[in-house]
């Protein structure tokens, strides 16, 4: 084999893994602290490494964002599915919900990848489908059951919870960990059938939600960071 195709030696391989778990720790680090508009560059210093080795493991914010959070989005999927085999829809629903509300206080990375609605996350994609479906379905069997308000959509709460689930960072930092409860059971309480008033205005669209989540954040000015391949050594 020419000297030019030969493999990488082992310990190149196991180098180069070292640094992307390292690249992969120190990014959920910043990103819990900061959010998802933390500098990368912060992020490799955290790491040890030069910038030029974070693009070359994650050449966009999107791969490093999809690394990092994969295994707790795929938990809310997991969560999804049990409540949609829940024997009553209501019970389903508030323990989905309380589970969703657990992730979003975990940090504030993952409170801004629920919450809002960010391009080129492969696996961002596939929950808030999963998200919107289990609520839909959940609502539904509700309505059915007659343990919900007729007139409330899944556009309804799904902004709803966006709104409130924004609001969980500052509540716990400023309170205590477990602070959403409260705020959530309150709102639960609103969507019960019971001595409900009719809701005014119009329900929103489900583009119009994708728009209105979309302009809840982040809002920091992107840079070339956030759209370059690779940065010179």
């Amino acid at each position: 084999m020419p000297v030019g195709d030969q493999a990488p030696a082992p310990r190149q391989r196991r180098d180069a893994r070292r640094n992307r778990d390292l690249l992969v720790e120190a990014a959920h680090a910043v990103f819990g602290e900061q959010g998802l508009d933390a500098p990368l560059d912060v992020i490799a210093r955290r790491a040890g490494v030069g910038n030029a080795t974070l693009y070359r493991h994650f050449p966009t914010r999107a791969a490093l964002v999809d690394a990092v959070f994969h295994d707790q989005l795929t938990d809310t999927m997991t969560a999804g599915e049990r409540a949609r085999s829940a024997p009553h829809a209501w019970t389903g629903l508030r323990d989905y919900l309380g589970a969703v509300f657990t992730t979003l206080a975990a940090d504030r990375g993952t409170n801004d990848l629920m919450t809002t609605r960010l391009p080129d996350v492969e696996v961002l994609r596939s929950v808030h489908a999963h998200n919107r479906r289990t609520v839909e379905l959940l609502l539904d069997r509700a309505r059915a059951e007659g343990a919900v308000r007729a007139d409330v959509t899944t556009e309804d709460l799904l902004f709803a919870l966006a709104a409130l689930g924004r609001a969980v960072p500052p509540l716990t930092a400023a309170t205590t960990a477990d602070a959403w409860r409260r705020p959530l059971a309150l709102f639960l309480d609103g969507l019960r059938a019971a001595a409900a008033d009719p809701l005014p205005g119009t329900a929103l669209t489900e583009p119009e939600l994708d728009d209105v989540l979309a302009e809840m954040g982040p809002h920091r000015t992107r840079t070339a960071e956030d759209t370059r391949t690779r940065e010179k050594p």
